[in-house]
């Protein structure tokens, strides 16, 4: 304050982020990442204000240290010294949690490998066993109702009032038999089947994002649409009623 610095001003000059310059200010070492950063950030604020570095970091030793812990500074020695692991001492936990995993993962990779083996020939039967079974159970089924099929969407621009029945898969109910007014847009619709009934051939289709119109028709319109077959007409026998 009596040099009339900001703490933006001392956090561009000293590198120190501006929370942990107020944390010393206040005192407030819980806030800070550990004693031996403290005493660096000290060190380096007290050179940014020409203040004693010296005085500050035994204060802080003295307070909240103690003679015990404070009798050895790992910044504050020079030189540095290295230190040696003495032969014979036990090795780190780091070290002995790597070789542990290292060693579960081999012994997971011989497991793996040995259950593999045995059931490798064993596999292809059961899986032929059950693609056939599967191929007899669905014969007759139509293309379009299984889950693989692809999805096809579908929206409505009536000119005029049109009469609507829309189902989608599994019969599921769109356009509940609704007269739908001209100029008005239906949401878009996905499914991997769609039957449509039409009351008149005074609508728009849009499959899949391509505008297809309707001929015209005295008599309602019907159409199964598919994304592998597109749109296919329905007999009258097979429109749908929405009923």
């Amino acid at each position: 304050m009596r040099a009339r610095l900001d703490v933006s001003e001392i956090e561009a000059k000293t590198k120190i982020r501006a929370k942990y310059l107020r944390a010393l200010e206040n005192e407030e070492w819980s806030l800070l990442p550990g004693p031996t950063f403290v005493k660096s950030f000290l060190r380096t604020y007290a050179q940014a204000l020409n203040l004693d570095a010296r005085a500050l970091v035994e204060e802080y030793r003295l307070h909240q240290e103690g003679p015990a812990d404070g009798a050895f500074d790992p910044i504050a020695s020079t030189p540095q010294r290295t230190r040696r692991r003495v032969p014979g001492s036990r090795p780190s936990r780091g070290y002995v949690l790597t070789v542990g995993a290292v060693a579960a993962l081999i012994v997971l990779l011989i497991v793996l490998l040995a259950v593999g083996g045995s059931g490798g020939s064993k596999a292809p039967k059961s899986v032929a066993k059950a693609k056939a079974t599967h191929h007899r159970a669905t014969a007759g089924t139509r293309p379009a109702a299984t889950a693989s099929a692809p999805v096809v969407s579908l929206a409505l621009r009536p000119s005029a009032v049109v009469y609507v029945c829309l189902l989608g898969d599994n019969g599921r109910k769109l356009i509940p038999g609704l007269e739908l007014q001209p100029g008005e847009t239906t949401a878009t619709y996905h499914a991997r089947r769609f039957e449509i009934t039409l009351g008149n051939s005074e609508v728009t289709m849009y499959v899949d994002g391509r505008r297809r119109s309707v001929p015209a028709s005295t008599q309602a319109i019907g159409y199964s649409i598919t994304k592998a077959r597109g749109r296919q007409p329905l007999a009258a026998a097979q429109l749908p009623t929405c009923r």
